[in-house]
């Protein structure tokens, strides 16, 4: 639209330049009074038209300006919520590798106590029946922490590959 304001101001504008050329020469050809008025006539009403072109050109600038501002401001909104989950989930990512590497300490506790109690277990074995099955319950308890390890394993993997994704798109 300010395309179109913008050309049918300056074809305007050369339509009157033109005119007042015409007029010009008419005058200076002795143009009949009411002929003068006329093309006068007609010249102010070209000038009103100018000033209402203009005048309209001014507006949908000023609507344009104002478009963008809020645009601006939205996009500005946009990237500063993607910035703050992005730390989120940093911050949601560094306490579950925290509690990961804890699960790992009491496993790898765990697994070096299961293994003195093996020795013991062995070493025992014909002598008592309920050491056996307290054997048997740790390892269970060890294949448990296990799985329990390898969720929490697959779940850091999969917070740490949402964050790779998020914090490029945040930056762009």
């Amino acid at each position: 639209q300010l395309l179109e304001a913008k050309a049918s101001l300056s074809l305007a504008q050369t339509q009157h330049a033109l005119q007042l050329q015409q007029a010009k020469a008419q005058i200076n050809n002795m143009v009949p009074k009411k002929q003068f008025e006329q093309l006068q006539n007609t010249l102010r009403e070209e000038q009103c038209k100018t000033q209402q072109l203009q005048e309209s050109l001014q507006q949908q600038a000023e609507q344009t300006c104002r478009q963008l501002v809020r645009s601006q401001e939205e996009h500005e909104h946009l990237l500063q919520a993607a910035v703050e989950q992005a730390e989120g989930l940093e911050h949601s990512l560094r306490n579950a590798e925290a509690v990961l590497a804890e699960r790992a300490a009491q496993l790898r506790d765990a697994q070096a106590q299961l293994s003195r109690n093996k020795v013991l277990i062995e070493e025992l074995r014909g002598e008592n029946r309920r050491f056996a099955m307290a054997l048997q319950a740790a390892e269970l308890k060890q294949k448990s922490m296990e799985e329990k390890n390898q969720l929490l394993e697959e779940q850091a993997s999969a917070l740490k590959q949402l964050i790779g994704k998020i914090t490029p798109a945040s930056l762009s």
